[in-house]
Parts: structure tokens; sequence; C-alpha cells
């Protein structure tokens, strides 16, 4: 096995136990990307010698007794919303084409304590505001669509051009590209990540968590990026917390609520089949399985565009009067649409997420965990826009994608994607986790007791 193939949780004991070099892992990652990046474009910005001398950096500190913990001397990469200090920001726009940052943000600032070495910027759908991030493609089949808008993030995890990322979900943008790209996703709880630092789509639904290829390497991103920072008005105030799920032999006493509506309507059925199947496993490790009823379906999508696009037209307003054309088509148009919206739109979004939040609430009071699919279809063809169904309805391609996945977004609540099998046509399908406000280390218990019961998963290998 190759450097570049350890997940984070594998590399940290072989580093800790001076069996591999920070040096060493660097370089083989950076040799993956030379090999790979051409193909899969998943990088804006590889700083290769700031990589190496960040890896020398760790290795002479671990040799010294300075040993940081288990990101030390560990490879990643940052989406291109996340700020960091003498580097271009450019959030996949050419808008932000003369922009570089000055600091660091919150979560640069607290990888960089933690010894995590950077490898470079990854690719985001243009202000995060898409669900394809067209620049990148699948790491698994590079004619289809990344996901989004965090596609860069997840196929440099899945590709083995990262050991882990860091992205950021709105509504859904960490955990769809980490369910089409076969790799783990986690959306924290919201304010448990600060966002100081990132550039902003619409900052009641914002959030920051890691893309990794195991739930514990999600764990151990989390212990490091979580915790208050007054810079963010929405930050909280939570304990820190060790999230390791530790060893997991069994779920007996775990209620599963399995939703009767809304998640397995309009599903791809290989989707289905599969996270079926995973709930299965979680039953066969003891979980009770609980039917339950999702609250105010008829106003999930509203609830999100009605939040979602007049805050994104309020953050870009003055360009987008000063330099409207720099937009791409996409983006512009949805820019657009939120100036013709009302207040009165606005203040209903809001309202119907605070009764959602409250009846979200009441039904994770009868569960601890709800499973469900990530995103109805895996990873579409490049360039394919909408997604017909068995009963002739037509879906475009982003409805398709945050329609299951936006909940917990407007909710707040944290949701994990871990992978659960592939398609016949060899394409990743991923099972979501949600849980209560503030209830990770449940979500990553859970997922790290399915993944127990799967194979070792092989990196991708579209190219």
């Amino acid at each position: 096995m190759q450097p570049y193939e350890l997940s984070l949780t594998a590399a940290a004991e072989e580093i800790r136990t001076r069996r591999l070099s920070p040096v060493e892992l660097a370089d083989s990652v950076l040799q993956r990307v030379a090999q790979l990046e051409p193909h899969l474009q998943a990088y804006v910005t590889v700083t290769a010698e700031h990589t190496r001398g960040a890896a020398r950096e760790a290795e002479h500190d671990i040799a010294a007794g300075r040993y940081r913990g288990p990101l030390h001397g560990i490879p990643m990469g940052l989406k291109d919303l996340i700020d960091v200090a003498g580097e271009a920001t450019s959030a996949g726009s050419r808008v932000r084409a003369d922009h570089r940052a000055q600091t660091d943000s919150t979560v640069t600032a607290r990888l960089a304590e933690a010894g995590a070495v950077l490898l470079g910027k990854t690719h985001t759908h243009e202000f995060a505001y898409g669900l394809t991030t067209p620049q990148t493609n699948n790491a698994w089949d590079r004619g289809r669509v990344a996901g989004g808008s965090s596609g860069g993030s997840a196929v440099a995890v899945a590709s083995g051009m990262a050991t882990f990322s860091v992205g950021t979900d709105t509504g859904g943008s960490i955990r769809v590209p980490a369910a089409l790209n076969g790799v783990v996703g986690l959306k924290p709880t919201y304010g448990l990540v600060p966002r100081h630092g990132i550039t902003s789509l619409s900052w009641s639904l914002d959030h920051v968590g890691p893309i990794t290829r195991t739930v514990e390497d999600a764990a151990l991103v989390l212990t490091a990026l979580a915790g208050h920072d007054p810079r963010d008005p929405a930050s909280l105030a939570a304990p820190a917390v060790d999230y390791r799920p530790g060893e997991v032999t069994h779920l007996t006493g775990l209620r599963v609520g399995v939703p009767r509506t809304y998640y397995f309507d309009h599903v791809d059925p290989e989707v289905e089949s599969a996270v079926r199947r995973a709930i299965g496993r979680l039953e066969a490790l003891g979980a009770q399985i609980v039917e339950i009823d999702i609250p105010m379906t008829r106003y999930i999508q509203a609830t999100q565009w009605g939040l979602m696009v007049p805050e994104a037209t309020a953050y870009h307003e003055g360009t987008l009067r000063t330099v409207p054309d720099l937009y791409q088509a996409d983006v512009r148009v949805l820019l657009e649409a939120g100036e013709l919206m009302t207040a009165g739109d606005y203040l209903r979004a809001q309202r119907s997420q605070t009764l959602m939040r409250r009846e979200w609430a009441r039904v994770l009071k009868g569960v601890d965990v709800i499973a469900a699919p990530t995103v109805p279809a895996t990873a579409v063809k490049a360039g394919q826009e909408t997604i017909s169904w068995a009963d002739g309805t037509v879906e475009s391609v982003s409805d398709a994608y945050v329609r299951l996945s936006s909940p917990a977004n407007i909710t707040g609540i944290p949701s994990l994607s871990v992978p659960v099998g592939h398609d016949t046509a060899g394409l990743p399908i991923g099972m979501q986790l949600l849980g209560r406000p503030l209830g990770e280390r449940t979500l990553l218990r859970v997922g790290h007791a399915h993944e127990q019961t799967q194979p070792a998963r092989e990196l991708a290998h579209a190219a």
C-alpha cells in the first residue's frame, strides 16, 4: 500500500509511531496529484513547495517530541471559499480574480495549530451556488458530475489526492459530493464549526465540515474544528468534545428512524435497495427500527430557496450591479431572481424554518438517528440537466440532489453521509444519518458501526 492510500487514522498512527514520515506522506500524495489532477481537476491551486516545507517542519517537530496529535503532518485540501493568509480565495468565480486573503479563517488556523499540512485550494461551484461543480470530474467516472458545491474537496479525497479535506454545506454541498464520490461527508450542527473567514452563500444555512475516507477520520477532523469563535455570530458555545467513536461492536438500544414519507419518494431503485440493506445491517447490530413520518414536507423546497436566494443576493448586491457579466450564467440568474423576492416571502421562509425546527425536534425525541438516502440518484452525466422518474415526473438535477439533504440545513441538525455500495454502473451510493442538535457523537458511532460491517473501501480509479 502506498502512503497516499492510507486513511487519516491509519496515516496518523504510522506517523505517531515513526513508521512513516510526514515528508514521505506528502511526497506520495503530491505524486498522486501530479498523476490524476490533469484528468480530475479537483484543485484550483496546489501549493507543492509550501506543502513540502510544512511536511519537513512537521517531521522535525515530531522527531523533537513535539507531536501535536492525529492531524500532525497530514496533507489536506481546503475548499476555495476558505481563507488562507496570502493565498487567493477565488470562490470559483472571475468576480474574485484579484482577491487575496489577508488572514487565516478560523478553520485554517485551527488545522494549522493541529499540524495539518495544506496541499492547496479545491474547486467549488461558483460561490457554492450549485450542486455539480462543473470544473471537476467525478472520481469514479470522468464523464459524470462530481456533485457540489464541494466537488473538488470530495474528489481529492476519493482519489487519494488529499488525505482529508474541508468543505461547506448550505443545502447538501458536503454530503452530495461525498455520496457521489464514495467518501464520508459530515455537516455538523449549525454553529458548531465557526465560519469566520469563509465566503458566505446563505448565513441562515451555511455549515463547515470534513470530507474523509472513514467515519473515524471525520471524527478526528471535527474534534480539531469544533469550538466557539465570537467572530461568527452563529457560533455555539459548546464544550470541547473528543468525537472519536471508539470501538463499536453493537447498537443495542439505539432507535433508528426510517422515513415512511419524503425520503424514499422519487429515489432510484438501486439507491433505495442499497440504503435499505444498510439499514438492515444496523438492525443486525441490535438497533431498533422505528418507522417515522417527516413533518412539513410540502414546505421544504420553498423554505430552502426562500432563505438561500435572498440571502445570497444580499451578499452579492454590490458586484451583481457593478460586474454582472463576470458571473456564470446559472449563478447570475439565481442572484437576479433574488432581487424579485419580497420581504414577505423571506419572512414566511424564516417562520417556516422555525416551525420546521420545532417539528423535527419532536420527531427526534422518538428516535436517536434517522437513516435515509443522501441523494436520490447516483452521479449523472456531465451536462445532464434533468432526471426523469418512473411516474413521468421530470426534476432538475440540482433540485433532485438538494431535495434530501436540505432539511438538515433548514433545521440545523447534524447529518453524516456514509458510502453504502455502488450501483450496477459502479457509481457510489450514500446513506445519510441525521441526528439531534449536537448529536454528532451518536451519528459518528452509528456510521462507524456500519462501516465496520463492510470490507475496506478502495480509492476511486476514474483516471
